[in-house]
């Protein structure tokens, strides 16, 4: 009888479920007092109705028939400043992200319980409730199909007059916390998977259709500020600058990847309003104003920011619409020229994708003949869409004589053709962004295909008219020209801005049966000549031992890059083109003597990579770099890469000498050069207490890096000409692999100021210190020797094209 009594009760029947429902009706006012009472309540109908869902129909059945989702809404109701909403929500949250049951899903949404608990007067300025009231509006966005979608709006007649799931989450569209964008984002999304044609009517509908304009007015405020953050003058640190432009970039990124999310929804209706939206807030004025931007003359936008958001904008959200649109537009003096030969040839497939371009050529050819009106706060109408017609029209001042392509100093190849470098990459690769697309209309296409395809090949002499007259077709050697004297005059320019070159220039090239004519191609070995030049300096330098490694490395990156499609290569190259290079200010430490030597090593991978796809139509897959072989017997006991600090080693070849680490302290110190394959250090040892041929390791120093400085005015190792039995040596300090944390863009985060070590050795007379100086020297040369053996496979390669070359 005892233990029947004392019998705990099942916190999941559905006994108990009713005696909390109970508790709970007895409520009459929630406060301070009895806060911490309401939220056990509410917590243990959560848990009680999760576990029913996966296991107790009745627990359930209970829920639908006492009314349970009514209570949470009294609960706010009778609420009196007891903060409650901030769990209630949270409860609620859970309690429907983890039902499963249809039948529970269609009442909590029944009845207008959640709308009643979305329109609640919440204070959500300021606190933190705004986070608990977006995850309850993502969670029932969550749960919500075609049959559950209609208990949400509020219809009046035919038509939706309110979705307050929807409009209410539309108020944090813009909030500050990125988690609460893009919460969101995912409700936004969630209903447009699932509407019918009401619902979309009624979002389609001003003042809720402000949504889409409001979103591509914020987009352009992004690009406004990146733009002003690129050109921002100021004292800032180029990696800082470089980072702050990735950090902006990633959030335009952000914004046309939601977009394109929306846009894949594959709603005509909806994607035909975004896409106006997309192409007459931000599209069609970025473009209208190119001819501007070029000498910053009137432009929200300077050219090269212009050109990046327009390549972004076609990678990432790309479509039939948005590409015919952009490439009209770029296109228009060719259009324009060959409007007539295009209308006779093949325009089956023309189409409602280029209505909207279609639209701004009839109106430019009409001659608007009002002024531009005032942006105004931004909302683009059809006054400001015609005024950018013609003012557009106007900047291209189109001049085509005789039925000849337009001039090289109008329209898009401006951009190609000037004397900017960053705009000719940057041109240049939009431009193949657009050849390379497969949504290009069949009226457009001609005027910049790569390549003729076998169709056109059988068309009529107008299609082949047409393209002759395209970009690439007429202006393939001049295009090559301008990309190859940006390799020729390589001194000036960055590895980035070479291998971005060197990608456009590779990608022409892979559509160019013809090839280079004979004066690119003397420009090409121009070019090649001076990077075979640097880079044969650099084995003189402080960092030869590290070549072949370097070459190892960037090789694979370099390949990687002439290897990528134009769709996912990241166009935020064209504004760290833009950005300084990192001044060295008259440094000479190994820090700076390390990035010199990988700045020529990679324009030479560039070179000898673009070299074998000229005259072999491929890349090299790998490098042409020998193993090392062991050519020093200095020390053959003794493996030069076993050596560290603390280890012993010979001292047959040590030569004896002083070294002082402070003013008080001279120690007697034996310094030993060792090489190994392509390996070289230079040890100072103290004689072995017990071992009388051997020393201990006290300091290691790279041989190689005792080598000449390229911008020191004397040779190191060096005697002290006033006490010629000094050795004075410059320490190579700097190691790559602690500094070698990457921005994005490959660009080594240097450090700003950087000191070398110096040893200076004593020996007993002059005699000893040239000898120690000549043996040392001597090692050297031995280590220089077998990374040169090692490149030999690479050089000789390379030498034989040359002479091949030279036969032709």
């Amino acid at each position: 009888m005892m233990r029947s009594f004392w019998r705990s009760v099942d916190r999941f029947s559905v006994l108990h479920f009713r005696s909390v429902i109970d508790e709970l009706k007895q409520i009459k006012v929630v406060n301070m007092r009895n806060r911490e009472l309401v939220l056990d309540l509410l917590q243990s109908v959560v848990e009680i109705i999760t576990y029913g869902d996966k296991h107790d129909p009745s627990i359930l059945e209970c829920f639908m028939d006492r009314q349970v989702v009514a209570e949470f809404v009294r609960m706010l109701d009778i609420s009196e400043n007891s903060r409650i909403e901030a769990p209630l929500l949270q409860y609620l949250s859970i309690m429907i992200q983890n039902m499963d049951n249809e039948h529970a899903i269609y009442y909590c949404f029944s009845n207008g319980y959640i709308n009643s608990i979305i329109l609640h007067p919440y204070e959500l300025d300021g606190g933190d409730l705004a986070p608990y009231y977006v995850s309850f509006l993502r969670a029932v966005s969550g749960k919500i199909n075609r049959d559950t979608l209609c208990l949400l709006v509020n219809v009046h007649g035919d038509a939706v007059v309110s979705f307050p799931l929807y409009t209410e989450a539309l108020r944090f569209a813009h909030h500050e916390e990125k988690m609460i964008q893009t919460a969101v984002r995912t409700i936004v999304l969630n209903i447009y998977n699932v509407s019918d044609e009401m619902i979309y009517k009624f979002i389609m509908t001003p003042p809720v259709s402000d949504y889409f304009s409001v979103m591509v007015g914020r987009l352009r405020e992004m690009c406004i500020l990146l733009d002003a953050f690129l050109h921002e003058k100021g004292d800032m640190d180029t990696q800082k600058r470089r980072n702050g432009l990735i950090l902006e970039s990633d959030k335009i990124i952000d914004e046309l990847y939601y977009l394109k999310d929306i846009l894949s929804v594959d709603e005509p209706r909806l994607n035909q309003l975004v896409t106006e939206n997309l192409l007459n807030g931000l599209v069609f004025p970025v473009l209208f104003s190119l001819p501007a931007s070029m000498n910053n003359n009137g432009s929200d936008l300077s050219a090269i920011t212009s050109l990046y958001i327009l390549s972004r904008l076609l990678q990432v959200v790309g479509g039939r619409s948005m590409i015919n649109n952009v490439a009209g537009v770029i296109l228009y003096h060719f259009l324009n020229l060959n409007a007539r030969t295009l209308s006779e040839g093949n325009a089956s497939d023309s189409s409602n994708e280029v209505k909207p371009f279609s639209k701004c050529l009839n109106e430019v050819e009409k001659i608007i003949s009002y002024a531009p009106e005032s942006k105004g706060d931004g909302n683009i109408n059809g006054n400001y869409l015609d005024s950018l017609l013609e003012d557009f029209r106007t900047r291209v001042n189109i001049s085509c004589l005789n039925g000849d392509i337009c001039p090289k100093r109008q329209g898009i190849l401006a951009f190609v053709f000037s004397e900017d470098q960053c705009l000719l990459l940057a041109s240049t690769f939009l431009l193949l962004i657009l050849a390379e697309s497969k949504d290009l209309d069949s009226l457009l296409a001609p005027m910049i295909r790569l390549y003729q395809t076998q169709d056109a090949m059988t068309n009529d002499t107008s299609t082949s008219k047409s393209l002759d007259a395209s970009i690439f077709g007429g202006f393939m050697p001049e295009i090559l020209n301008a990309l190859l004297k940006v390799l020729a005059f390589q001194e000036s320019h960055s590895p980035e801005m070479l291998w971005h070159a060197g990608w456009c220039l590779q990608k022409l090239l892979n559509f160019c049966r013809e090839g280079l004519d004979d004066d690119n191609l003397l420009l090409f070995n121009t070019a090649y000549d001076h990077s075979h030049v640097h880079f044969l300096k650099e084995l003189d330098g402080v960092w030869f031992d590290h070549i072949p490694d370097i070459v190892r490395n960037e090789w694979s990156s370099c390949t990687k890059v002439l290897e990528q499609s134009s769709q996912y290569k990241d166009p935020i190259f064209m504004l760290e083109l833009v950005l300084p290079q990192q001044s060295t200010n008259g440094q000479t430490s190994s820090c700076f003597a390390w990035q010199k030597t990988v700045d020529a090593v990679k324009a030479f991978i560039l070179h000898f990579q673009l070299k074998t796809f000229i005259f072999e139509r491929e890349l090299a897959e790998n490098p042409l770099i020998a193993i090392s072989s062991n050519d020093s017997g200095v020390i053959c006991s003794s493996n030069v890469s076993s050596a560290s600090f603390g280890s012993n080693v010979s001292l047959e070849s040590g030569i004896p000498c002083t070294i002082a680490f402070s003013n008080a302290e001279i120690r007697d110190v034996y310094v030993v050069p060792m090489v190994h394959k392509n390996t070289g250090k230079l040890l100072l040892t103290e004689k072995h207490p017990f071992r009388s041929r051997h020393g201990v390791v006290i300091a290691i120093a790279p041989l190689a890096g005792l080598c000449s400085f390229a911008s020191l005015s004397v040779s190191q190792p060096t005697i002290d000409k006033d006490h010629p039995s000094w050795l004075h040596l410059r320490i190579r300090e700097f190691n790559p692999k602690l500094y070698a944390t990457k921005a994005k863009g490959d660009h080594f985060s240097m450090p700003d100021h950087f000191v070398d070590g110096r040893w200076t050795l004593g020996f007993p007379d002059a005699k000893a210190c040239k000898d120690a100086h000549l043996a040392i020297l001597r090692e050297i040369t031995k280590q220089r020797s077998a990374v040169e053996a090692t490149l030999a496979p690479l050089l000789n390669y390379d030498l034989g094209l040359a002479e091949e070359n030279r036969e032709k």
